[in-house]
């Protein structure tokens, strides 16, 4: 397992258990106490944990993980989501994307299609985010017109919010909009740890003419702090066949339509009543 792999599982498994003693972290990890003492004194001077005697715990400001510790996470359904996101995409459109590592693999899915990959005298799709890694990719990429709403950077998720991207959302329209969230429930809708990021999304989401809201089932069942909005807001959830049948039938009730990703080809089967 590479360094950066390896500190994300150790945040992941604070984050369930709250705190871990630095053996119990090797032996979970199966490296060396010697090595798991660097990775956590590394995660502290950048204030992602608390070094205590022996051990760790979770920082008191790690309500989510950095957007640079997630790409390891839920991989294969994430692809499976960015490719069945991207087929709903039509060449000339205009597409916005929220930050998050999901639509990051949209954004990739998009620029690997044939049809949009061939140059021409006019880019054959126009995207709009404000995820500044997602922008990062795409500039160089001329067949993509690269949109990137102003204001100020989240050092967590790399998305830029506040009354810059507010401004710059209000003056245009959006065919399609693909908006993550860190949580989902029926009765809450989507949601996200950040109140600013949540503003933002959820105008990228209005000034679409279709919002698709898309997040991987572990997410589903979960509230965060900042509400974005439910089906009032989202007219599409895309997300993977680890939902529950109840799960989605609920939120077919509410009015939104449900799109199922393929399971990765290698994974495991559904669970049964799934």
């Amino acid at each position: 397992m590479k360094r950066h792999e390896r500190m994300n599982a150790l945040l992941e498994l604070l984050g369930e258990r709250g705190s871990l003693d630095v053996e119990e972290a090797a032996t979970a990890l199966e490296v060396s106490a010697a090595t798991m003492r660097r990775d956590m004194d590394a995660l502290a001077q950048q204030q992602l944990l608390t070094r205590t005697r022996g051990g760790a715990v979770l920082s008191a400001v790690t309500y989510d993980l950095p957007i640079r510790y997630k790409h390891g996470h839920r991989t294969e359904e994430k692809a499976a989501l960015a490719e069945a996101a991207a087929a709903m995409v039509e060449p000339d459109s205009v597409v916005g994307l929220s930050g998050g590592t999901t639509t990051t693999e949209i954004a990739r899915a998009l620029v690997s299609r044939p049809d949009l990959a061939e140059p021409g005298p006019q880019p054959r799709l126009t995207i709009v985010t404000n995820a500044l890694n997602i922008a990062n990719e795409l500039a160089v990429r001329p067949q993509i017109k690269t949109v990137l709403t102003g204001g100020v950077a989240h050092s967590r998720s790399f998305e830029l919010t506040g009354p810059f991207s507010e401004l710059m959302l209000h003056q245009i329209t959006v065919d399609i909009a693909f908006i993550g969230a860190n949580g989902l429930d029926a009765q809450t809708g989507a949601s996200v740890h950040d109140e600013a990021e949540a503003r933002i999304n959820g105008l990228m989401a209005q000034r679409a003419a279709r919002s698709v809201l898309v997040l991987d089932s572990s997410k589903i069942g979960t509230r965060c702090f900042a509400r974005i909005g439910g089906p009032e807001l989202f007219g599409t959830l895309l997300t993977d066949s680890g939902m529950t049948r109840e799960a989605g039938e609920e939120f077919i009730r509410q009015g939104m339509r449900l799109e199922l990703a393929p399971a990765p080809a290698d994974g495991p089967p559904p669970a049964p009543g799934r």
